[in-house]
């Protein structure tokens, strides 16, 4: 009897031993895959950046050949109202002629600038969007190289949650039913720890002094006991 409940609480304890593993497996499993997300949301928000440079610079370009175009409507206008001037046959309309080129020269002036203007703010986002390209490439890089880093410890995680599992399950079958399921819904509610060691009268759990004979039934061990302050279940080392 002594020895069965004894293989019991061994059992209890290699298992507690395997769940702790497997949640700070779980844990660390969790930050690298949230990591992961953090490292291509970088990625994501430096290509938006490449891309919205991208857009600014067409709708820039797609203004400049507007410009172009009208400019060179413009100068075509110039051309044809001065090749009207030697046959102009009167004063009035010479100087109305004329009043028309000066005025087309000024608009061909103003769009000249127009297009001076747009070729300086393609010229100022092409700069930006090389350096943001600089950015996204050695980004790329280096998430790319860590995320290699992180695939190899998560698959690295995950056999290891696969061999710890199988071994649990086979702790598992060895406990009753009844055992089994108490250690579970203790582990769950008591932050991983239903097993715990009494110690010097006291439960190592809550740290709260067991009643003496209990404490004493401990090194008996018939039975598995309690702790009647925090329900966790008690074993005694007594090499201690």
């Amino acid at each position: 009897m002594v020895e069965e409940v004894q293989e019991k609480i061994q059992l209890l304890r290699d298992l507690q031993d395997i769940d702790q593993q497997l949640n700070e497996i779980r844990k660390n499993r969790q930050v690298l895959e949230a990591e992961q997300a953090t490292l291509d949301s970088d990625v994501a928000r430096v290509q938006a950046m490449v891309d919205s440079l991208t857009e600014s610079m067409a709708l820039l370009q797609g203004d400049r050949q507007e410009l172009s175009r009208a400019l060179l409507q413009e100068q075509d206008n110039v051309g044809k109202a001065e090749s009207r001037l030697p046959s102009i046959k009167t004063q009035k309309e010479y100087v109305a002629v004329l009043k028309e080129i000066d005025t087309a020269k000024k608009l061909n002036k103003d769009l000249q600038d127009q297009i001076l203007k747009k070729d300086q703010e393609i010229a100022a986002l092409e700069n930006d969007k090389q350096e943001k390209e600089t950015e996204l490439n050695d980004l790329s890089q280096q998430v790319g190289e860590r995320k290699a880093q992180i695939g190899e410890t998560l698959a690295d995680y995950d056999r290891t949650l696969q061999e710890r599992g199988e071994q649990r399950d086979g702790l598992v079958k060895g406990l009753p039913a009844d055992i089994a399921k108490r250690y579970k819904l203790l582990f769950e509610r008591r932050n991983g720890i239903a097993v715990v060691e009494a110690r010097n009268g006291a439960c190592l759990g809550c740290n709260m002094h067991l009643p003496p004979q209990l404490f004493n039934n401990l090194y008996s061990a018939t039975q598995i006991h309690c702790c009647p302050h925090c329900n966790r279940l008690l074993f005694i080392d007594q090499g201690k």
